[in-house]
């Protein structure tokens, strides 16, 4: 039986602005805990901030006044043109920020000192970046800009304008490629470019434990999403290979190309990937491979456990969540916003930040809710999207629960 909950608290934002975490690929805090990378829109344009959580100084790192770049997730904005809100990502260990600022491949360091590496190539659209671990280079997906080239008040739909066509069957149609470009993160040369035909990449992440393979997807795949989604690019073999595949995982769960399979990242030893997804027709469910020998372990959750969210993991392999959780019973908020969907099963109604310690072996998956986030998940910045801090004592998380967003943690002590 669960006890009481944790208090939020409020790490930044006002209501006169929005401020967020940097998408959960990477940190949004170095890698002593003491600052904290924020986006906001404070200045009316969005920019990154740094905030020392000792002091409450925040140091604007970035200049934008060109308002958001368009890419995946922000649709209806401008090309070459603002901020890639989904492109920044942080070296947690020395503390520079990666972005694309209108068609420039950028970095800010501490004090908020910009230089260019490189330029994004006319003809097409970025997505989330990732820095490898030891700093040394950055990846930048990105696909052919066709894939979304429409009118968003004419060919828009819901909160975001997303187009109302299919992308995936767009890009599988017409053969438009992803490209995995890799830059060298001191000189901005580029080291290579690999080209990806017939996908549309949206997620990049650097093997922690070697640099030479990148983790990448197939968003929003139009079909077989169950096989589809989640992939691995060696660089030294130049072998691309399926992570996930069909047949029977450890717990007697049978994997299909029907299920949806979601939000990849890779374990800290970068022996095993974590995921989670829904079984065709059935429970979600969160997934562990092996690398090495491609072992799967599958849990399925509870079946009213259906509310999307995010997993992430600690560096001690714990689990964070910020959906899915309910309490026995408990009759769910009812959000307006269906129209943000995606291809998922699940509706955005989840309102826990929760943590799980996950048996692989047993198929059992313990869950501890410490807070509401209470975040409407109206639009991609309003996901909660948790972190844990590096020393694992305490869980980041944006929420709009009011007018604005605002960025919160709560401790994982257990609540008593």
């Amino acid at each position: 039986m669960f006890g009481p909950l944790n208090p939020r608290e409020l790490v930044s934002g006002s209501d006169d602005y929005n401020t967020q975490l940097l998408y959960f690929t990477c940190s949004s805090l170095s890698a002593d805990d003491r600052f904290v990378y924020l986006i906001s829109d404070r200045t009316g344009f969005p920019n990154v901030f740094r905030r020392d959580l000792e002091t409450g100084e925040e140091v604007q790192l970035t200049h934008n006044t060109h308002g958001t770049l368009k890419s995946y997730v922000y649709f209806e904005n401008t090309p070459e043109w603002g901020l890639g809100k989904a492109s920044i990502c942080l070296d947690c260990t020395h503390n520079q920020i990666y972005y694309i600022q209108d068609s420039h491949i950028c970095c800010s360091d501490f004090e908020g000192k910009e230089r260019i590496l490189n330029t994004v190539p006319n003809g097409r659209m970025t997505a989330f970046t990732h820095v490898s671990a030891d700093g040394a280079r950055l990846c930048v997906p990105m696909t052919d800009s066709r894939c979304l080239d429409y009118d968003p008040d004419t060919e828009g739909s819901g909160l975001d304008r997303r187009p109302v066509y299919d992308i995936d069957k767009r890009v599988q149609d017409e053969h438009l490629n992803s490209y995995l470009c890799v830059y060298d993160t001191n000189t901005g040369n580029l080291l290579y470019e690999k080209t990806i035909p017939d996908c549309w990449i949206t997620h990049v992440q650097f093997n922690p434990a070697n640099p030479e393979q990148i983790l990448y997807n197939h968003e929003w795949a139009s079909f077989d999403c169950g096989i589809r989604r989640i992939w691995l690019y060696d660089h030294q073999k130049d072998q691309i290979s399926r992570v996930r595949t069909e047949g029977m995982e450890h717990n007697g769960h049978m994997r299909s190309r029907h299920d949806w399979v979601c939000h990849e990242m890779w374990q800290d030893d970068g022996k095993a990937v974590i995921y989670h997804g829904a079984y065709d027709q059935g429970p979600a469910f969160v997934g562990k491979v092996d690398m090495e020998t491609r072992d799967y372990w599958e849990i399925a959750l509870p079946e009213d456990y259906n509310a999307y969210g995010h997993f992430t993991m600690d560096h001690f392999g714990h689990l964070v969540c910020d959906g899915y959780f309910k309490f026995p019973g408990e009759i769910k908020a009812v959000f307006d916003n269906s129209t943000d969907n995606g291809p998922d099963p699940h509706k955005k109604d989840g309102s826990y930040i929760s943590v799980q310690n996950a048996e692989w072996e047993k198929g059992t998956l313990h869950w501890q809710p410490l807070c509401r986030h209470e975040s409407d998940w109206m639009g991609q910045d309003a996901h909660p999207h948790p972190i844990y801090s590096h020393k694992g004592d305490y869980i980041y998380f944006s929420s709009r629960n009011g007018k604005t967003i605002k960025v919160y943690r709560v401790s994982c002590e257990v609540p008593v």
